[in-house]
């Protein structure tokens, strides 16, 4: 998976979710050794899936992001961080603009496996 923009190059979130107009916007912003961080901005529900080989780690930056599992659900707050383990069926949604990044490694498909 490439990034978008590179490493040694600025990238402002707060800049960028400004000039975002949609409400679903999900793309890597750089590459850390083998692992990719992804820039959510995201208002509604995304599809049960599950990620066979790799965890995906959520942290919120701004709204609240919903997690929900098989028999439970989770709400994150600003400058929370939740990992869902490899494996494990999950679906998230924002009722309200939120903006998240994830933390996952390069071969991650972000629809799921």
């Amino acid at each position: 998976m490439k990034n978008n923009f590179g490493q040694m190059q600025l990238f402002d979130l707060k800049d960028y979710e400004k000039q975002c107009k949609s409400e679903w916007d999900n793309f890597s912003i750089s590459q850390v050794n083998d692992c990719v961080i992804r820039l959510g901005i995201i208002k509604g529900e995304y599809h049960w899936h599950k990620h066979d080989n790799e965890d995906e780690c959520f942290i919120v930056i701004s709204g609240r992001l919903h997690i929900d599992f098989e028999d439970h659900s989770i709400e994150l707050i600003q400058n929370q961080l939740y990992t869902v383990p490899r494996g494990v069926l999950h679906k998230t949604r924002a009722a309200e603009k939120t903006v998240i990044l994830m933390v996952e490694k390069d071969t991650i498909t972000p629809s799921g496996d």
